[in-house]
Order: C-alpha cells, then sequence, then structure tokens
C-alpha cells in the first residue's frame, strides 16, 4: 500500500488513530450498510473519502475481485493504520494522505477518473460542501456513482446541549447539511438522480470509561485539544454526567447519486 501526497489541513489536531480504531465500532457499522448500496461489478477503481484506520476500505476491498481502492484521508495517524490493515491487498490499494478540496486527477497516480466515489462519516468535516461535490466529479467517470453517508442537520444536538450545560460551546468546525441543501449542492457539482435523506442512529456506550473514551477520542476531540491538559479529563466527565443517557444522538445524512 503505497503513500502519496502532502496533506491540506494544516491547523487540524491529528486523530488518536489506535484509539479511534479500537472504538470506531459505530462507524464501521454504519459503514458496512452504506457500502450494501454501492453497485459494484468487482473490476472498478473507486475513491474512498475519509479511509480512516481501513475498516470499512477492507470490506470494500473484499468486494473488489480485480478492482482497486484510493484510500485517501487527511490523517497520517489514520493512513498509518489502514495501511497495516490493507497490506494483504497490495498494489491494489493506495493510500492519499491529502485534503480532499485539493484533490486533482494527478493525485490518484493514473488511476483516474474513477468509477466510483465511497464515503462515510468524513463529509461533515468538510465545510464546503459546493467545492467538495465539485472536486469529486472532477476526478470520476461520466455515469460513476456516489454513495456517501455523514453527520446531518440535528447530528448530536442532545450531546451539544450537555456540553452547554458544562458551561462551554462545543469547540471545533463541521457542516451538518440538510437533504434540501445537498440536492441543490449536488445538481450544481454535476450530479444527477440524487437520492438524500436522514436517518437517526441513537448509539448507546456503556457509560463510564468507556463513554469518556468515545467523547474524547470521537465527538468532543477537537474541543478537548484546545484544554489545558489539567482541564480535559473533568470537562469530559462533567459532559458524560449531563448527558440524560449514554447514548450518543447521531443523525446521518445519506448520499446516492450518480455523475452525469
Amino acid at each position: 500500500m503505497s503513500t502519496a501526497g502532502p496533506s491540506g489541513s494544516a491547523g487540524r489536531r491529528e486523530w488518536d488513530a489506535s484509539t479511534y480504531d479500537r472504538i470506531a465500532d459505530p462507524q464501521t457499522r454504519w459503514g458496512a450498510g452504506v457500502l450494501e448500496r454501492l453497485e459494484l461489478t468487482g473490476g472498478e477503481t473507486v475513491l474512498d473519502v475519509g479511509a480512516g484506520t481501513g475498516r470499512v476500505t477492507e470490506m470494500l476491498l473484499e468486494r473488489l475481485e480485480s478492482g482497486r481502492v484510493v484510500a485517501l484521508d487527511a490523517s497520517a495517524s489514520m493512513l498509518e493504520v489502514a495501511a497495516r490493515r490493507l497490506e494483504r491487498f497490495g498494489d491494489r490499494v493506495r493510500a492519499l494522505h491529502a485534503d480532499v478540496l485539493r484533490l486533482d486527477a494527478s493525485m490518484l497516480g493514473g488511476w483516474a477518473p474513477v468509477d466510483a466515489v465511497f464515503s462515510t462519516a468524513t463529509f461533515h468535516w468538510v465545510l464546503d460542501h459546493d467545492r467538495l461535490f465539485a472536486v469529486l466529479a472532477s476526478v470520476m467517470a461520466s455515469g460513476a456513482p456516489l454513495v456517501a453517508q455523514c453527520g446531518a442537520a440535528g447530528n448530536i444536538a442532545g450531546l451539544i446541549e450537555a456540553v452547554r450545560a458544562t458551561g462551554h460551546e462545543r469547540a471545533g468546525q463541521w457542516n451538518y447539511a440538510t437533504p434540501d441543501e445537498t440536492r441543490g449542492r449536488l445538481a450544481r457539482a454535476g450530479f444527477v438522480d440524487a437520492e438524500v435523506w436522514t436517518n437517526p442512529e441513537p448509539t448507546p456506550i456503556e457509560s463510564g470509561e468507556a463513554l469518556e473514551t468515545y467523547l474524547e477520542a470521537v465527538c468532543l476531540r477537537s474541543h478537548v485539544a484546545a484544554l489545558p491538559e489539567p482541564e480535559r479529563v473533568p470537562f469530559v466527565k462533567a459532559v458524560a454526567a449531563a448527558m440524560d443517557e449514554p447514548v450518543i444522538d447521531y443523525v446521518r445524512l445519506n448520499i446516492v447519486a450518480r455523475r452525469a
């Protein structure tokens, strides 16, 4: 699994990839469900946007008997874990360490245009969705499918209220879009046959250490990183205590479309 391309995400705190890989069962479960929507014959070249530690990328490669995957992520630590997991697929997978908003065909090493784009639990971290969909369209073959899922409007609203109950506002930036906004952006970028919908995905996490670890490593990662070291553990414990129940109130935005 070769790695190419610089990261365009200066200023983002690196993920704790080993912890994320250990606790990302919810994201893996969602990804498996989204992958079922991607119709493949087995020989395609697929761009996996936000491949992370490669847990879902591995499932994708297993469906591609002779196909290839470009595993793109802005986190070097995530791709290091993914490289170990995906080593058995040899030259059928390439890691691309890059900001998706800076992606162009030349960065895909001759594998462009791609036959499909797949993504889970990633697009809400990309602030400019108009540019996101335009960039993706620019590296896709005519008629290629886009199948994705990410955080939607209303995502983790209850958790954000728990953060406010501690006297804080959740730090960080994200784009939790609505279906109508997304349909318009897809159309402007040159996608057709778009189906966009949301679904609630309440996710229980065992209370105590498991919940606190999940909050720190995933939902409140940016906020915790900005706090002085002595304040981090007390903050996470306070948020966990302020939650009505140990359930993350996720809402997912689902996208199925086709490049015109």
